[in-house]
């Protein structure tokens, strides 16, 4: 899978964003009228800041690749980023007078919503040293189209690649022509409607060697060989979904370049997910992941 002699380092790539977390939402707000949440919360942002926490907290060295959003949401993310213990060392400011990335999120019982803002480039450009790292994940579909000269520089260096999608209502009806591009990955982590709106809009099934599946309350399911495994996921108590799938990611990747079986990868990833979910902000219910979990992923990785 990836060679023994690279660090135990992985390199997570995407946009930033200062998420403003609405949660208690009684119902998803309409349009001329006006919803009360129970509470509101700041949080650094954007899937592969929290895939990237997520592999912290098993015990992993994890940097991020990222633009960070422009002042004053700088600092809150910064904190945030720095607290969960990933390096930023290839983190860049925002260009002077770009807009903020912000999302909002709106978190209901059974339901949620996001509204985000995006300027600039998703990533600045750099050079990697050979090896740095041991793996790159890039944390959304659109970053991978708009910077694919990273899947030549991590294949340079020896380096394994997964890609989550994230939802892009545009992308979502180009499977067909996505796919030269996701046959170049290991791992393409979609969840379940984004998944089905991409093989509806041509995607073959198996186009890449490993396709996993995350399908929320009800576990995952990976395609592998043209055989699928599915793995349920434990009943939780949800108080903020935000980055549940991203946070999936690390505890399965974890799993899968440690050379695991997929069941125990699902399982792994649905753990994170669990975990995530039952505090606000997609990385504050990881923190217990490292006492847990961290110490026994990085004695199996040496």
């Amino acid at each position: 899978m990836t060679s023994p002699a690279l660090s135990n380092a992985i390199l997570c790539a995407g946009r930033l964003y200062c998420d403003l977390v609405f949660t208690g939402v009684p119902k998803m707000p309409a349009m001329n009228t006006e919803i009360f949440c129970d509470d509101v919360s700041l949080h650094a942002g954007g899937g592969a800041y929290i895939t990237a926490a997520a592999f912290n907290a098993l015990g992993w060295e994890a940097c991020l690749l990222a633009t960070l959003p422009a002042s004053p949401f700088d600092t809150i993310v910064l904190r945030d980023i720095r607290k969960s213990g990933v390096a930023t060392t290839h983190c860049k400011a925002a260009a002077y007078g770009d807009k903020p990335q912000i999302t909002v999120a709106i978190t209901g019982d059974d339901d949620r919503a996001f509204l985000s803002h995006k300027t600039g480039a998703a990533l600045p450009d750099i050079s990697i040293a050979e090896g740095t790292f041991r793996h790159l994940h890039i944390g959304e579909l659109r970053s991978l189209i708009e910077h694919p000269d990273l899947v030549e520089k991590a294949r340079d260096n020896g380096m394994t690649i997964s890609v989550d999608c994230g939802w892009d209502e545009a992308l979502m009806k180009q499977g067909s022509s996505l796919q030269p591009l996701l046959e170049k990955i290991d791992v393409f982590l979609p969840n379940e409607s984004e998944y089905a709106h991409l093989v509806e809009s041509g995607l073959r099934e198996g186009a890449v060697p490993l396709t996993v599946v995350k399908c929320g309350g009800d576990g995952a399911r990976a395609l592998r060989g043209g055989k699928w495994i599915s793995e349920p996921t434990v009943k939780t108590t949800v108080v903020d979904a935000t980055g549940a799938g991203d946070a999936f990611n690390g505890g399965f990747l974890s799993s899968w370049l440690l050379g695991k079986v997929l069941d125990e990868c699902l399982a792994n990833g649905n753990r994170c997910g669990s975990a995530s979910v039952q505090q606000a902000g997609g990385t504050g219910g990881l923190s217990r992941l490292r006492s847990e979990f961290g110490n026994a992923t990085m004695r199996a990785a040496q």
